[in-house]
Parts: structure tokens; sequence; C-alpha cells
């Protein structure tokens, strides 16, 4: 959820003070990016993991502040329920066998964190909606003991003024209330940054946008929430309306949400920080002491907290970072649309796709953004989520001007888009063994059309069909899905069903 802040009570001499702090924070950026005083292209990428906390039994141990003290590292920290942590990798460059380093590092860190939290008789889980959470884990009781979190439930309950309805149809239909933000935490995901410079920003963005339907099909992940099928990738609906500042008569009205796809292409990444400001009231309107152009004036480089900490608390699916390592600023792009499991090579298989399409298609001389509409690649988008590794994508056609057809996702991906990640993760520098050995997870998903949904729902269907209840397939099948991931070995190769008894 991003940087600390202290609870507190504001007035409106708060909000008025911050909106001017927020102005100058973006007039600050706009002078950095005038001076081009960011860094240089350094290739660095960093993933970070949310993760669920479950028992033996399947269900959700509200029990992360326990499993921290017990972990004692940097390296993992709270989320917002109190059945989530996340775990932050350090930055890498790209290049090499960083891929195999990294899988090398999570498993040696989540193996650590595993056995801590066994411990207290919980394990780590990574699954983008844990399928037995129930409407009863996620109330404000549940949020995880740290100011950030309660603050912002209590200003985004403000701001809404009524309670939230969650109204999600797909297989089944789920309709409920909650009086607080604390659904939102059954969306576990993966965030992968890249760094990038100015120049480069709004051809990676643009691209990370494009691709963010294709990266859905393959990795979908989050099929049931409290009980229901809904989506094949239910985070982006259940993330919109638990956070969801607009009654109704706004939503009417077109006002954004705060959780938002975006409707446009964009020509830097000031636009992006720009609309931030245009659109969004802020939510933790916490002043800073820093005052960022007598600091910029000085020739020294602003934190620009404010506007950072408004960043955090507007849920763009390609976010933009601003940061600073070892006194220079730099530019990311926040990747945060995958669903975080089922495995690490699953992951790390998923992050090399990425990288490596995402260079691509940045680079590419026809950009794929030129010839795709913007509510196309939003349409996409939510294809994607309701139908998953089975959707349908409209995508644009190689020698007509303008034109797009519908192509299946897994045709789409085998056909075009893995090798353009190939070509991509050789511009890299990354060796052929990493290239190869995770792309191929891609390619074998989409040759027997499994993804990590598609294994849950057909797992459970089996379950149902043995004469289980609905609660106890839920639950049996996270116990079959927990147990396979620590094989280690990637969700297509999982077999469907349970074993024979005996």
């Amino acid at each position: 959820m991003g940087e600390k802040v202290v609870a507190g009570e504001f007035d409106l001499s708060d909000r008025h003070a911050y909106r001017q702090k927020l102005q100058q924070c973006l007039e600050g950026l706009g002078r950095l990016l005038t001076e081009r005083r960011f860094d240089r292209p350094r290739n660095l990428m960093g993933v970070e993991i949310e993760l669920n906390l479950v028992g033996s039994d399947g269900m959700p141990r509200m029990m992360n502040a326990e499993v921290l003290e017990r972990i004692a590292s940097k390296d993992f920290q709270t989320e917002l329920g109190m059945f989530n942590l996340e775990v932050n990798i350090a930055p890498h460059p790209l290049g090499g066998r960083v891929f195999d380093q990294l899988s090398e590092e999570l498993r040696t860190g989540l193996g650590y964190a595993e056995r801590k939290a066994g411990e207290v008789g919980a394990g780590i889980l990574m699954i983008g909606i844990l399928p037995t959470l129930s409407q009863q884990d996620l109330v404000s009781a549940n949020l995880s003991d740290a100011d950030r979190y309660v603050l912002l439930n209590d200003q985004i309950v403000a701001a809404r003024g009524e309670d939230f309805t969650l109204d999600i149809e797909g297989v089944e239909r789920l309709v409920c209330t909650s009086g607080s933000i604390t659904p939102e935490a059954a969306c576990t995901s993966v965030q992968l940054h890249l760094q990038v410079t100015p120049a480069r920003f709004a051809a990676v963005w643009n691209a990370a946008q494009a691709i963010a339907a294709v990266q859905i099909a393959v990795g979908a992940n989050a099929p049931f929430l409290f009980g229901k099928e809904l989506w094949r990738e239910s985070r982006p609906p259940l993330f919109e309306q638990a956070t969801d500042t607009r009654p109704a008569e706004l939503r009417a009205q077109g006002v954004r949400p705060r959780t938002w796809f975006g409707e446009r292409w964009v020509s830097s990444a000031y636009e992006l920080f720009e609309e931030n400001l245009r659109y969004f009231p802020p939510l933790l309107p916490i002043c800073d002491e820093e005052e960022p152009l007598r600091v910029l004036s000085a020739g020294g480089v602003p934190s620009l907290q404010e506007l950072v900490l408004h960043n955090g608390t507007i849920y763009r699916w390609n976010r933009p970072v601003y940061g600073i390592a070892d006194g220079v600023p730099h530019l990311r792009v926040e990747n945060r649309v995958l669903p975080a499991g089922p495995t690490i090579t699953d992951v790390i298989a998923n992050a090399a796709f990425y990288y490596g399409l995402v260079r691509s298609l940045a680079e590419d001389s026809r950009p794929v953004w030129t010839r795709l509409p913007f509510a196309v690649a939003a349409a996409n988008f939510e294809t994607a989520c309701r139908q998953g590794i089975d959707a349908e994508l409209l995508w644009p056609v190689p020698r007509r001007a303008g034109g797009v057809a519908r192509v299946p996702a897994v045709k789409l991906v085998r056909d075009e888009l893995l090798p353009l990640a190939h070509a991509g993760l050789d511009a890299w520098g990354v060796e052929p063994a990493d290239r190869d050995h995770y792309l191929g997870v891609i390619e074998e998903r989409c040759q027997r059309r499994v993804n990590g949904a598609s294994w849950q729902v057909d797992t459970y269907h089996r379950a149902r069909d043995a004469g289980l209840t609905r609660e106890a397939a839920l639950a049996a099948t996270t116990r079959r899905y927990r147990d396979l991931t620590h094989t280690g070995e990637p969700v297509h190769t999982w077999p469907m069903g349970f074993p024979a008894p005996g």
C-alpha cells in the first residue's frame, strides 16, 4: 500500500494546504523533467508480491503481525488485511540470468517465511483471491494494525458517505455491501517495476496498457469471491468497487473511479501525475515540511512527498512512480495487472513475458497504440478479466491501416506476442536459457489452455460433482492448490481433481 503515515484528524485548512503543496510538487516535477535531472538508463526492474496466510484447513489466518514478528525481515511487510503480507525483492538489472536469480531469491525468502508462519499454525499462499474468504472475514476489525490502513479506510468511507456495494456478475452473481474497504484486501497481486528515462516513459506505459489484457488472459488466478464463481480474474471489479468513493450520482455524472484503467494514450509521465491531481480529491492530506520549489532552486532534489502519497491512493493498473535513489530522481512504470501465484515459476514466467514484450512494443517503429484505439484496449482488459485464457481479444491486423480483428488470446500470444517477448528479452541481454525456460511456461499454458483460474474452476467443479458442498469444495480446492504449489511445478502441469484415496 506504500508510504507510512500517522493517523490523525484533518480539517479544511489541512486540505487547502495539501492541495497547494500538490501543485508545488507538480511544478517541481515539471522543472525536474525540463532540466533533465533524472537518472540515466539503468535497465532496473523490481518485484513485489502480495501473499495470503492460510491454515492447513485452507481457511484464512488473521495473524500477519505474529508472522511478521517471527520473520523479522525488512523484505516482508504488512498489507491491508490481517491475512495479508507483502514481499519485496530488491531491484535487479535486467539481463543475464536475472529471472533465475529472482526465482532463487523468492524460493529462499518464501521458504523461510513459510517455516516461520508454520510456527504459529499458518502457511504462505500465492493466489489472486483466496477462495475460502467469507464476507465475515473482510470487515474493518480485520484491517492490519497500521495507521495508514485505518486512516485510508476512514477517508474513503467518509468520501463515499454510504456503504460500498459489491455487484459482480460472472458465471454467478455476487451482490453484497460492506461498511469498509476491507474487501479490497482479498486482491493479492504481483507488481512489476521498470525504471525508465522520461523520454521512454510514455512508450513503456502505453505498451504496458496495450498488453494488460494479454497479461490477464494468460495469468488469471482469481475466479472465486465469497463462495461465488465470478470472473476468471475477479480482482479488477472487486478492487474498483471496494475502493469506490463515488456514490451512484457521481458515477452517473461520469466521475472517474480511483481504481482506473485510464482513458487515453499519453505522451509523457507528467500527464498522468497531472491527471491524478485534476481528477481525484486528496484522501490523505498530510503535508511534509519540505518546500519542493525552494529545494529545487537550491540545486537539490525534492522528495515530492505529497505527490507521491496522493499518487499511491489512485490505483491505476499501470501506475507512474516518482522515486529517489542515491540522491538522483527516477521514474518507474509499476505494472499492477497480475494476480499473485500460482507458483514462483509462474510468477517469474509472467514477469519475463511482460518485460520482454513491453521492450519490443515500446521500440516498435509502428507502435501498437497508434493502431489500437484506447477504448479497445480497455474493452480487451475487461474481456480478459471475464474470460481468462479463453478470451478473444481485438488486436491490430498487419498490413491493414487502422484495422483490428478478433483473435483468441492464446493464438495471439503464440503466433505474435511470444516472438516479440523473445526479441525483447534478447534486447535486454537476458541469457537464452532464462528466456527459453520462462517463455516456454507461457507457451505451454497457451497450448494446454490452463492457467491458475482454469485449474481452480475445474478442480472445484470436480469436487462438487463428487458430492462436496460449495464450502467444502472451495476448501478442498484451496488445500489441493497449496499442496501443488509446494512442488514448485508450474500450474499448467498440475493434475486436475484430487488424488485417489489410498
